[in-house]
């Protein structure tokens, strides 16, 4: 099979005919085999009715649905995991991303060899509440993930080799970062395209606010987190703990020979517990010690961990395991 489309869908029960009808002539017109995946994360219209009478109509059109709403990266999961295309396309269901990018997005996976191709929405037809935030959580992206050909990391609209999406775990909101978590398994021949962006054509948007921005960037010093110290978390709370604890064991001392100097010259001085700076050096041997302990256990951790030995491998030759 060519190509799997895969649409996450939440109360789109008008777009869905259309665009469904859209990507089966865009198919047909350049022969490609596929597959449609709607995944429907508990609508509470007739999204899913639609979505029934439209695989009733199309062999290829299939179905996810959720009891309730989980949100846009469990659907893209559950949508990968049922792939079965050499070539994985996703896009939202509300119209504003074009099947007629389709082709391209194909000929750069197949033909010219990329890994991940995402979309880059030049002009937009969104509010200023939505591409405020996009444009600097895209800046603040480009400079953590070391991906700096992208602008537009949240695009729905994206192309995959089929082994990507089978080597990622896409959970929570990441799929901000679907550019991000491929790079961190592996796949670093990720491209962008130009796509065509088009103004919502019925209801209005699921995804808006500004509780979007401050997410997307604590899931982004998440993910920078493990991907550097996922497997190593002593290298970071060992360090920051043993820096902490040797500064405030020297400020104790310098406090404590001040106090001797003191006493050998006659020099009268208060007691060493009524100064503000031994509670200060005190407070931040604790820290450390607290610092290096969590270290400790997130070591013992990552060890006892199924995955620890997870590695993405390529391919082998003559080799059985």
């Amino acid at each position: 099979m060519n190509i799997s489309v895969i649409v996450p869908l939440y109360n789109e029960e008008e777009s869905l005919p259309e665009l469904a009808e859209w990507i089966a002539r865009v198919m047909k017109e350049n022969n490609f085999s596929y597959e449609i995946i709607f995944v429907d994360d508990g609508s509470t219209d007739t999204s899913w009715q639609v979505v029934e009478r439209l695989s009733s109509e199309n062999t290829s059109v299939k179905g996810i649905k959720f009891r309730r709403n989980y949100g846009k990266s469990p659907a893209l999961y559950c949508g990968f995991k049922e792939a079965q295309g050499d070539v994985v396309i996703t896009m939202d269901a509300d119209l504003q991303d074009s099947p007629d990018e389709i082709p391209g997005l194909y000929k750069m996976i197949a033909e010219e060899g990329y890994d991940l191709v995402s979309g880059y929405k030049q002009k937009r037809y969104d509010p200023l509440s939505k591409t405020l935030p996009t444009k600097l959580f895209n800046a603040t992206a480009r400079k953590v993930s070391g991906i700096k050909n992208l602008h537009d990391f949240n695009c729905g609209l994206k192309a995959y080799k089929k082994d990507v999406v089978k080597n990622i775990e896409v959970y929570g909101e990441m799929h901000r970062y679907i550019p991000y978590l491929a790079k961190n398994a592996g796949f670093s021949k990720i491209g962008e395209k130009v796509v065509h962006h088009q103004a919502r054509k019925y209801g209005s948007s699921k995804f808006m606010g500004f509780n979007r921005f401050f997410n997307g960037y604590l899931d982004l010093i998440t993910l920078w987190f493990l991907d550097n110290f996922g497997k190593k978390p002593m290298h970071v709370f060992g360090f920051l703990g043993t820096l902490m604890f040797f500064v405030g064991m020297i400020a104790v001392i310098a406090l404590g020979a001040g106090k001797l100097y003191a006493l050998a010259h006659g020099i009268p001085q208060r007691l060493v517990t009524d100064s503000p700076w031994f509670y200060i050096a005190l407070t931040t041997m604790l820290i450390g010690t607290q610092l290096f302990l969590a270290g400790f256990l997130g070591d013992l951790i990552s060890r006892s961990s199924s995955n620890r030995n997870d590695y993405q491998i390529e391919k082998t030759i003559k080799c059985d395991n």
